[in-house]
């Protein structure tokens, strides 16, 4: 009997399949209905804030997919409160204080000038990209995480800046090979400085520290290369989905393709196999894994799962033993069963997300593992979305479908029956990406 027979025999179960609905989708509803990323502050006053950015990243895709334009309307409205007719920027953004952080935003405004021909898009993206020309570097050229963090590199600054960096310059400079390697720059220098090595004294992973100080000055700065002592799972994160999308927006051959392509094909085989054993998520603090205070959290495990699995799909890196695709379905498993908790108003509630990591203090393990977790947190549930809206690329129907009832059921007969058709979708979903 092939595969297709035994799915349509277990599709054929009498009830099994009611109220399904795509993770994408349910996602993108329960933010919604909660008004979250909708360009305000917890204040309520219009901000550049980078895991809105993220999350319209991800309505960007699941728009394209659905063509719901409600999607579509959430991403305008929210970036219509911070940029005004002119293409001023009237959110919060003060250019002077060099952050990477706000410039997560500029792909929202490039997407929208294209959507959209109104040139305040352009106007203000060409502001955010200003910012680049002035803003502070490290003797080998990396850009500063922000000017209060004097010479230092961190790896959330790469998905911040640089991604929009070569967005924008692939938009309006297409022959301008000095910004592209300047992009190339950005991850080649970061990943020199904090690839671990193997004298630290902790778990080997060969993957990257959180950040470093070219000066040494930080208290937390090694004697070697300045890094940081800890492997945190969310700036890897951004890290990891930085590289997929750029070489995504480079395309093959162009200017600092290669480089970042072999940076990707020597760090994806090595994430893989950092993945606990037992749930398949990554730990908070990869160099301490199994540690007491030490747990699986969300947001880095979305952020891994999404970046390996289109590293795989696109062609970027070579799974010929299948390691990276089981490590990767694993993870995605345990997300759907231990994340997500479905509510009775039909949204559901995002677990297990650390609140914020920062080296502005110690940067040690104690420092990680207190900071808490946070429901519902924004920079989770962007990298849900955008996981869950990249396993279908650009095919008309999403293939991360889900039953929400299996959350909610209290029978064990659906509860077997929601876990079968899971199991199903699970398997097509990632053997179609």
């Amino acid at each position: 009997m092939k595969f297709s027979g035994y799915l349509l025999a277990i599709l054929s179960i009498p009830g099994l399949v009611k109220a399904a609905t795509s993770y994408a989708a349910w996602t993108a509803d329960s933010v919604i209905r909660r008004n979250q990323s909708n360009g305000l502050d917890s204040s309520g006053a219009a901000s550049l804030i980078y895991d809105h950015g993220t999350f319209w990243e991800g309505l960007r895709q699941l728009y394209l997919d659905t063509g719901n334009t409600t999607y579509y309307n959430w991403i305008l409205t929210g970036a219509t409160r911070l940029v005004d007719s002119s293409g001023k920027i009237i959110g919060k953004y003060d250019a002077s204080a060099y952050q990477l952080d706000p410039l997560r935003l500029g792909p929202t405004f490039l997407y929208l000038y294209s959507k959209t021909g109104d040139a305040k898009w352009k106007t203000a993206a060409a502001t955010l990209r200003k910012q680049l020309e002035t803003h502070p570097r490290t003797p080998e050229g990396q850009f500063w995480h922000k000017l209060v963090y004097t010479q230092q590199g961190w790896l959330d600054g790469i998905y911040m800046g640089d991604v929009f960096y070569a967005q924008y310059t692939k938009a309006f400079q297409p022959t301008n090979t000095t910004a592209f390697q300047d992009v190339q720059t950005q991850f080649t220098v970061q990943k020199t400085r904090t690839v671990q090595n193997s004298t630290d004294g902790k778990t080997q992973t060969g993957l990257l520290y959180h950040g470093y100080d070219y000066s040494k000055a930080a208290s937390w700065a090694s004697s070697d290369r300045g890094h940081s002592p800890e492997i945190w799972d969310r700036a890897l994160g951004w890290y990891f989905m930085a590289m997929v999308d750029t070489l995504e927006i480079l395309g093959s051959g162009g200017t600092g393709y290669s480089a970042i392509l072999a940076i990707l094909q020597e760090l994806a085989p090595k994430l893989a196999a950092a993945a606990d054993s037992s749930t398949g998520g990554w730990w908070l603090v990869m160099t301490q894994p199994g540690k007491s205070g030490n747990y699986i959290e969300s947001s880095g495990t979305a952020m891994f799962v999404y970046s390996l699995l289109k590293a795989v799909r696109l062609g970027y890196v070579t799974d010929s033993d299948g390691k990276i695709l089981a490590a990767a379905k694993k993870a995605y498993t345990y997300m759907t069963t231990a994340f997500v908790t479905s509510k009775t108003d039909g949204t559901f509630d995002w677990g297990g997300t650390v609140e914020v990591g920062s080296l502005s203090g110690a940067g040690d393990y104690a420092y990680y593992i207190s900071v808490a977790k946070k429901t519902n947190d924004v920079k989770g549930l962007a990298a849900f979305l955008l996981l869950a809206s990249n396993t279908r690329d650009s095919r008309s129907t999403s293939l991360e479908t889900r039953v929400r009832t299996c959350h909610s059921t209290s029978s064990f007969i659906h509860k077997l029956r929601c876990n079968t058709i899971h199991f199903v979708f699970v398997i097509i979903e990632l053997f179609h990406s």
